[in-house]
């Protein structure tokens, strides 16, 4: 079983784990390697340290890819009757990144 970190990000929290990659909400981070400190909790197979609320001495080192556009996201207005039609796309801004390491 590999290595998983809890980790909070942005104000939402994650499930991280040793050597995945990731595509999350942009977050900002140069691209190259960089080290997250709120780590809420880490573990191995049964061995898990909780914090409270953070795990003083864990780190989990990431190395980001890059800032790109995520899946386009359509939407369509329609009012019957009176010839009225719209259609918006949105692409969300999401951050690569692979997890290198977990320590704690």
């Amino acid at each position: 079983m590999s290595k998983f970190a809890i980790i909070k990000l942005g104000g939402s929290q994650y499930t991280l784990e040793e050597g995945k990659e990731y595509e999350l909400p942009k977050f900002s981070a140069e691209v190259g390697k960089i080290k997250l400190a709120d780590v809420l909790a880490a573990g191995e197979g049964s061995d898990i340290s909780v914090g409270a609320p953070v795990l003083d001495k864990a780190a989990v080192e990431i190395e980001v890819l890059s800032h790109e556009k995520g899946e386009k996201v359509t939407s369509r207005i329609f009012k019957a009757k009176s010839r009225y039609r719209r259609k918006r796309g949105f692409r969300k801004q999401v951050t690569k990144f692979k997890v290198l390491s977990i320590k704690f």
